[in-house]
């Protein structure tokens, strides 16, 4: 659908309050698909790899930091170099191209297009009349395969180029991993890191950059051994909210289902598989994505890639774009490393204690990034709406950039001397700003704007007795706690150990 009121507002908000500008340049008139992250953009965004990270350790996957650029003969093996474009279409007026399947999608309602024709495409922008974005002129009758690898040169005339995903620079130190390992699969690890991708006409600002960062997760197992794998048993009874493609094709609703259910139902092909979707979710939660936001979403056979055994997309419900996808679970098979194999001329296998052989391993992966979940948590808790004098960001508090306002009530006094004493011991711990300028609504205001979910105000009755108000951004409730307290109480708060309610008990 075109650009709703929603998502223009939003994007403002996002300029003014210092989460995001763009696009990068803006004082050269900005280049489309780069971004800068302002100081609370940039915090909120290193919050959701650090839940990133927690979730992935939690699950025995380790991190890793791989080069961003790699030579021709690693994308030509992998398929990039020959295969990794997108349909491109161009306005016979003013001659702008832009990605076929993404102009479909903002012009229409939960259209998946994964697996048609150029024929069927064109079938579809004539059929909803859809004309350029830009100057509305008449799109070409042609569709054409873009190529979005970034080249560049190392040193005289060495071709090289910046890698498109993380996973690729993931698989070729295979070996060392099975090293480190102890030579003992299933291992995983993960990577949080720049990638880039010449796209056509990026539009859907942080959602679809040139540059941007990616977090992925790769399983290395023997394929054998999919189906006996032990960390199934522990998530075996988690209800995930899957959306087959059968069901897809009937027009059915997605619908919670345990995950030895869709074993038994055939919707999952292998326990190793339905673990990693798991994880998957876990991320997504952690990251603080509501649960009713979030639905899994399975390729048809026609749309998933021809390496991969199956294929899931994790989409997340977005007020200025719809059901978005935001990460995919792939069963990549042994493809990947038999075909580095290949161009390498190195064996990329393991050796099999029980069957004595050596073993090309398959990949499980969970592939996304930091920046589109970043861009959902603003999307789903900016709040302009539910109270015409005031705009909140409702961002949970454990996301949040800035865990607490510390305000003296007035700048006379000992007030402001309490404040900053409260405030350089709370630093110590967490983000936090101290804010003397204007009344205290104003100061309230500002805050709830930005996301900050408690306001620590000292007036004169804190000189008396040594305590505070402290205020919840959300509900604006407030309750007077002792100073020596605060910090432990922002702490219980922050990791859910309290609700604000338990303080007024």
């Amino acid at each position: 659908m075109p650009e709703n009121e929603y998502t223009k507002e939003l994007i403002r908000f996002l300029a003014e309050t210092g989460f995001v500008w763009g696009p990068s340049p803006e004082i050269y008139g900005g280049l489309a698909g780069f971004y800068v992250y302002g100081p609370l953009g940039k915090l909120l965004k290193n919050n959701v790899e650090n839940a990133i990270r927690h979730v992935f350790i939690k699950n025995n996957f380790w991190e890793v930091e791989c080069p961003t650029i790699m030579p021709a003969k690693v994308w030509e093996a992998s398929g990039h170099l020959g295969g990794f474009t997108d349909p491109m279409i161009k306005c016979s007026k003013c001659g702008n191209g832009f990605r076929v399947d993404t102009l479909i999608e903002e012009f229409t309602e939960d259209m998946k297009l994964g697996g048609l024709s150029d024929k069927e495409l064109l079938k579809i922008i004539g059929e909803h009349k859809i004309k350029c974005p830009s100057c509305k002129g008449r799109l070409n009758d042609e569709i054409i395969k873009h190529n979005m690898m970034m080249k560049t040169k190392v040193g005289v005339d060495t071709e090289v180029y910046n890698r498109p995903e993380t996973a690729t620079t993931t698989y070729l130190p295979f070996k060392r991993f099975d090293e480190f390992f102890r030579k003992k699969l299933p291992f995983g690890v993960f990577q949080i890191g720049k990638a880039y991708r010449n796209e056509i006409s990026p539009r859907q600002h942080l959602l679809r950059q040139r540059e941007f960062t990616q977090a992925e997760g790769q399983l290395f197992l023997f394929g054998h051994e999919k189906n006996n794998f032990d960390k199934f048993k522990e998530v075996e009874n988690v209800a995930l909210p899957l959306w087959n493609h059968v069901a897809q094709t009937k027009n059915e609703k997605w619908i919670p289902i345990k995950l030895k259910d869709a074993m038994k139902e055939k919707f999952l092909k292998n326990q190793a598989y339905a673990w990693t979707l798991n994880v998957a979710y876990q991320l997504f939660l952690e990251m603080g994505i509501p649960k009713d936001k979030i639905r899994f979403r399975q390729h048809d056979p026609n749309e998933r890639a021809f390496y991969a055994d199956d294929a899931w997309d994790v989409e997340v419900q977005l007020g200025s774009f719809g059901w978005t996808e935001l990460c995919g679970v792939h069963d990549r098979t042994d493809y990947d490393l038999k075909q580095h194999s290949k161009f390498s001329g190195e064996m990329l296998d393991a050796y099999h204690e029980e069957k004595k052989e050596k073993l090309v391993p398959h990949i499980l992966e969970i592939a996304f990034g930091s920046d589109r979940p970043t861009f959902a948590l603003l999307d789903i808790f900016y709040d302009p709406k539910s109270d015409p004098d005031r705009k909140c960001l409702r961002i949970p508090a454990k996301l949040t950039p800035v865990k607490a306002g510390v305000y003296p009530l007035v700048n006379k006094e000992k007030l402001p001397e309490i404040a900053k004493k409260i405030y350089n011991e709370l630093i110590q711990d967490f983000v936090c700003v101290h804010d003397k300028g204007g009344s205290i609504g104003r100061r309230y205001a500002r805050a709830d704007w930005r996301g900050i979910p408690y306001g620590i105000t000292v007036d004169f009755d804190s000189m008396k007795n040594n305590d505070v108000t402290l205020r919840e951004r959300d509900s604006q409730a407030q309750v007077r706690v002792k100073i020596n307290d605060v910090k432990k109480i922002l702490h219980d708060l922050i990791n859910g150990t309290i609700e604000f309610k338990d303080l007024k008990k």
